[in-house]
């Protein structure tokens, strides 16, 4: 039985060689577990293969490009309300502006430049408005040649000073056209115009509703130093103007003396249109009551 199956094994292995001489198997099984024979090398080569095909595609479809990213609308931003608006509320004014004093031309310049006339005035018999002058204790009326067109001089004669303290009022009737914002801007040069002239306080702020200039300050007279307070107020009433001048004048080295009474005058000074009742400030030092007056005059 053992020489049997050799000589099987032998068949079979020769079949194989057969087989394989003639280009492929013809059928006979081969047992799995036995060696294979190696195949004998073709001297021809190995044996072309067919091109592969490519693999059948279906006809191609124009494709549509692609879609571009429509923008992203943006976010709607919310309406900022409107300011609330109050029925009925007063609506602010706005603020006016701010007057430039001239460099050069005085009061009298700006006035010869314009054609209008000065008209001194005088304290008896003036009613076209109220002036309010107040008289410190131990001042009195004086008449003063060296301040012409006076309208009012008071003075205090017992100083005991160099230089006697005095305030003048002069007062005149503007005729002619002018602009008396623009005029009162010529108020400062007057006093600029002395000698040494030194600015310690200037303001182009109306007084009493009226266009007015105030400045004050040091200068030199002869051998004295004077320390002086002017204002000039224009005063348009009843179709008419008027200029009201206001010059308080004392010497520098009594000036912290005579305070009380000198600041008592500036500040209680008082231009007003006629039916007007004002109380006068509480004085700054000794003073008379300065009751306004019915018509122009003195208090005191």
């Amino acid at each position: 039985m053992t020489n049997t199956v050799r000589r099987w094994r032998l068949l079979v292995g020769l079949a194989a060689v057969a087989a394989a001489g003639f280009g492929g198997p013809v059928g006979i099984p081969v047992a799995l577990g036995d060696p294979l024979m190696p195949t004998p090398p073709n001297p021809y080569g190995p044996a072309a293969q067919p091109a592969a095909q490519p693999a059948s595609q279906p006809a191609s479809v124009p494709m549509a490009p692609p879609l571009a990213a429509l923008p992203r609308p943006a976010a709607p931003v919310p309406a900022l309300p409107a300011p609330a608006v109050v029925s009925g509320a007063p609506v602010p004014a706005a603020a006016p502006s701010a007057l430039v004093p001239a460099t050069s031309g005085t009061l009298r310049d700006y006035f010869a430049a314009k054609n209008v006339q000065l008209e001194p005035q005088q304290a008896a018999g003036f009613t076209a408005f109220n002036i309010t002058l107040p008289m410190p204790v131990g001042w009195t009326h004086v008449p003063d040649p060296n301040v012409p067109d006076a309208f009012a001089v008071i003075a205090d004669r017992r100083s005991g000073s160099l230089y006697t303290p005095n305030a003048q009022v002069v007062v005149y009737r503007l005729v002619g056209q002018f602009d008396p914002k623009e005029a009162i801007t010529h108020g400062f040069v007057d006093s600029q115009k002395l000698m040494a002239w030194q600015t310690t306080n200037a303001s182009l702020a109306d007084f009493n509703g009226f266009p007015s200039s105030v400045i004050e300050g040091t200068y030199r007279e002869t051998d004295m130093t004077l320390n002086t307070s002017r204002r000039h107020v224009i005063v348009p009433v009843d179709g008419a103007a008027y200029l009201v001048s206001l010059t308080v004048t004392t010497g520098a080295g009594r000036a912290v003396g005579n305070a009380p009474a000198t600041d008592a005058i500036v500040n209680g000074f008082r231009v007003e249109r006629p039916g007007v009742t004002h109380l006068p400030n509480a004085p700054h030092g000794p003073a008379a009551p300065a009751a306004v007056q019915p018509r122009a005059g003195i208090a005191g």
